[in-house]
């Protein structure tokens, strides 16, 4: 009987709670550069969120492989008022170092937004014109390949295909996948890997060429790029994914709140648009969803991080 005192208590006391919600600005945290493709699904899905009666604030803080942003909302008030726009680095940062928080279990999953697969751009320079002879020429001689630093999805997924290509690629960390893609454009490194959605713009306009995408299917952008499963590694997938996340402890009715607008946010027009024009699709997810992707995904990268050894100092 007590306990189902206070159970009531707390449903009250949640609900009362999203009736009052937001009462200030809410702030989605952006633990990557800005610029990139984090920070644009952000703003794709604020004015849905500032629907809900108050402004939104999109503010990059980048820096220490997304341990900087994501501590700023772990150690925020569980109130729903601070957001991070989540990526595979919430799932990898606590496996591979040790965070001021405490990792997965410091979050509360909100909602899944988007993803993206990555894709292998050489400079015009490069002769090679498939993977097959890309992976052939490294063999000759080591590539330097701008990738996203130590740790990061990207930089797990590169490391991914070395080991099942036996490709001889140097990856070189850049704070992001835009910073990655203007590396091969300056010619800094005759490649890249980085999400579509970053190397896009400069794929239609001939300064970066397609080698390969990471997704199962070629992407709605780049019909004419083989996957790297069609190039000779089945089964291979890396995709990029974007969520939002609040701090653990913010009350379910609110987290649901914030879930629905943003899954609403996910239904217009517009934001499908401008979605398809940055090479991404919509992965709408709610809390219970989003949660069981987070538990899978760190089953999978675990298993990439045995298996290539790998340690972040």
């Amino acid at each position: 009987m007590h306990r189902t005192w206070i159970a009531t208590l707390a449903f009250i006391a949640g609900t009362a709670s999203a009736a009052d919600f937001p009462s200030r600005p809410l702030r989605i945290i952006v633990p990557n550069p800005p610029g990139g493709t984090v920070e644009l699904v952000a703003r794709s899905i604020a004015p849905e969120l500032e629907a809900l009666g108050q402004p939104v604030i999109v503010e990059p803080r980048p820096g220490g492989s997304s341990v900087i942003g994501l501590d700023v909302v772990a150690r925020a008030p569980a109130d729903g008022h601070t957001l991070v726009m989540a990526t595979t680095a919430m799932v990898t940062v606590p496996l591979l170092l040790k965070p001021p928080f405490a990792g997965l279990e410091a979050f509360a999953p909100v909602a899944g937004v988007a993803s993206t697969p990555n894709v292998f751009v050489v400079h015009p320079s490069v002769r090679a014109r498939t993977l097959k002879e890309l992976v052939a020429s490294s063999r000759l001689e080591s590539l330097n390949v701008a990738a996203s630093p130590p740790g990061s999805s990207i930089n797990l997924a590169a490391e991914r295909f070395k080991l099942l290509s036996q490709a001889d690629l140097n990856l070189v960390p850049y704070q992001g996948g835009v910073q990655a893609v203007q590396a091969a454009l300056a010619g800094h490194t005759t490649v890249a890997f980085a999400p579509v959605s970053d190397a896009a713009p400069h794929l239609a306009s001939g300064k970066l060429r397609a080698i390969a995408v990471s997704s199962l299917e070629r992407h709605q952008l780049i019909r004419d790029v083989p996957t790297i499963a069609e190039s000779g590694y089945p089964g291979f997938q890396a995709l990029q994914w974007f969520g939002v996340a609040a701090p653990a402890g913010t009350p379910r009715a609110v987290i649901e709140k914030l879930s629905a607008a943003i899954l609403r946010a996910l239904e217009r027009p517009e934001v499908r648009a401008r979605f398809a024009g940055l090479g991404i699709e919509p992965m709408p997810m709610g809390p219970d969803r989003f949660a069981e992707h987070l538990r899978s995904e760190t089953r999978t990268f675990a298993e990439v991080i045995r298996a290539a050894a790998i340690h972040v100092e």
